[in-house]
């Protein structure tokens, strides 16, 4: 029998965090859980294709687009189902066992949050992140476990820059439960532009984007 996991890795010179990322894979490698690796690629300028390709990685390349990488990414794989993890995000220690128990179900899953610095204010921003979540909108770096079969029922990502996983979480409404098991993110973005006004800007951008604002005008906004 086939391992039944397609893991999809979204890059955009990711080599910094790449390797750790992928080093908290092995343990679900050696369960025999992992059928294959897929890094989808923006555009990378530094080391990352060469890392991935060395980890046994199969690179997709393509416009840097999250949406549209992670839709080339989901394209490719050929488990039964698909786990889709950032590049900055380590799924911490005993993360296995839940994930076998959870392919015993035909929904979506997602993992708690925590960042790997930043105190209370991490502890803080985690928690709405994870209170959010069980009102269904988990956000990618997160992490998330579904049926290839239902990802593609529901029509998968959408090709946009910005958002493109809370329109796969709003596709899932209903068919999203937590895997009880941690999904470790950095902190560097929260940190350079500081606690408060970082999760308040997601904040603003999650609320605008519900409104109805596309996401490309959001991410226009999002980089200044």
């Amino acid at each position: 029998m086939r391992a039944p996991i397609s893991v999809i890795v979204p890059t955009l010179n990711a080599e910094h965090h790449l390797g750790a990322c992928l080093t908290a894979l092995m343990p679900a490698l050696e369960a025999g859980l992992i059928r294959e690796l897929i890094v989808t690629d923006g555009g990378s300028t530094d080391g990352t294709i060469a890392l991935a390709k060395a980890w046994g990685a199969e690179v997709v390349q393509g416009p840097a687009s999250r949406g549209g990488q992670l839709a080339r990414g989901c394209a490719a794989a050929q488990g039964k189902w698909l786990l889709v993890l950032h590049a900055d995000t380590v799924l911490a220690p005993g993360w296995v066992g839940p994930v076998i128990a959870h392919l015993s179900s035909e929904r979506a899953g997602w993992f708690r949050l925590a960042f790997a610095r930043g105190g209370l204010a991490g502890r803080i921003v985690a928690g709405w992140a994870n209170l959010r979540s069980r009102f269904g909108l988990p956000y990618g770096d997160q992490g998330l476990l579904l049926p290839t079969a239902l990802y593609n029922a529901v029509g998968g990502y959408p090709d946009q820059p910005l958002m493109e996983d809370v329109a796969l979480a709003s596709a899932l409404r209903g068919r999203l439960v937590r895997i009880d098991a941690l999904a470790v993110t950095s902190p560097s973005r929260y940190q350079g532009q500081g606690w408060v006004r970082r999760g308040l800007r997601n904040l603003w951008t999650l609320m605008r984007y519900l409104a109805g604002v596309s996401p490309q005008r959001l991410a226009e906004s999002y980089r200044r």
